[in-house]
């Protein structure tokens, strides 16, 4: 398991992992830059894929990405953690890994799911990671590709 602070859509490896909402829309933070670097067939794929459930993963080709995959795992919305958001959290991140190994995915990126917009607390979010991870990868490489220097601290400190 690797850190890094960068960019999720420069990452050349089998498949990068995408912050979703359930109705897989373009959004802000990194699914936006998803979706902008991938290109509008994201877009178009996603829209005939129904949405996705909080805690659920589903992928898509990376299209314009050097990662041949996108897992799009929809993390939840931070109300306080007394409604199962734990659970949920840990759930996106085993689904992920899930997903990528059907394919046969050994490299996957992970941003910090939902430490953006949806709210979850950075240092919660990432003890749920990196242990889920941790339990859940076999032979998968598994770098977190975090978005500024406090989430990569937060992030190594965690593991």
């Amino acid at each position: 398991m690797d850190f890094i602070r960068g960019d999720i859509t420069t990452m050349a490896v089998d498949a990068i992992v995408n912050a979703a909402n359930e109705q897989l829309t373009d959004g802000a933070g990194v699914n936006g830059a998803i979706h902008r670097a991938a290109g509008p067939q994201l877009a178009a794929v996603l829209r005939h894929m129904g949405g996705c459930a909080t805690g659920e993963a589903v992928i898509t080709p990376g299209f314009d990405l050097p990662a041949e995959y996108v897992i799009h795992a929809v993390g939840p919305v931070w109300r306080g953690g007394e409604h199962g958001e734990a659970g949920l959290l840990a759930s996106a991140y085993q689904m992920s890994l899930l997903v990528a190994r059907a394919v046969g995915c050994k490299t996957i990126a992970f941003p910090a799911i939902s430490c953006g917009i949806f709210g979850y607390p950075p240092a919660q979010a990432a003890r749920i990671a990196v242990d889920t991870v941790r339990a859940t990868a076999l032979d998968e490489q598994v770098t977190f590709v975090l978005f500024s220097d406090e989430m990569l601290r937060v992030f190594q400190s965690a593991a």
